[in-house]
């Protein structure tokens, strides 16, 4: 991972935020559970009949619109941006991850990962407890990510995509805590 740097992302490669969607493999979902005071999960897979892949659209970032509210974080291998999180503040002492992608070609690498591990200095640096963020169900490799970077289920959406052409998927909401309370 030497030719992979880590750098925010300011007005001059403010071109780099609108790092174009890949697909993700579908094979499974995450199915969370709540007891009343604690969460678990277990996975379901899909036959192999049934696995798939999905590309989210493209977001139409505006950096000049968005930096007050928002951090970026690239991954470059060179000049080359292959990776990117979007940070925004939020109101509750978390960090929101409001996007977090990696190209295809360099995913299974640490590249998420090292995304995630700028995030919690950007926490450290701010002043928030950890990050928050919100993954579907069904993309199970995503899901599993952030629980294998320590993140732990923290709710479970079961009403965002009524209505919609994504209907019967639910988002489950990931936190990390980076720092200790003051």
């Amino acid at each position: 991972m030497d030719d992979i740097t880590i750098e925010r992302i300011f007005a001059d490669r403010s071109v780099d935020i609108r790092l174009p969607n890949q697909p993700f493999p579908l094979f499974g979902r995450l199915i969370p559970r709540y007891d009343g005071a604690v969460w678990s999960h277990s996975v379901v897979l899909l036959p192999p009949g049934e696995q798939g892949e999905m590309t989210f659209p493209d977001e139409p970032y505006d950096f000049d619109r968005m930096e007050g509210e928002h951090l970026f974080v690239g991954a470059y291998c060179g000049e080359r941006c292959v990776g990117l999180a979007v940070y925004r503040h939020s109101w509750n002492r978390y960090l929101y991850l409001y996007d977090l992608k990696v190209n295809r070609d360099f995913r299974r690498r640490g590249v998420a990962g090292r995304l995630i591990e700028a995030g919690r200095e950007l926490c450290r640096g701010h002043g928030y407890l950890g990050i928050y963020t919100q993954g579907q169900d069904n993309n199970l490799a995503a899901c599993l990510f952030y629980l294998k970077t320590g993140f732990v289920i923290g709710g479970l959406d079961t009403m965002v995509y009524r209505g919609t052409r994504q209907e019967g998927k639910h988002d489950i909401l990931f936190y990390l805590t980076c720092c200790k309370e003051s």
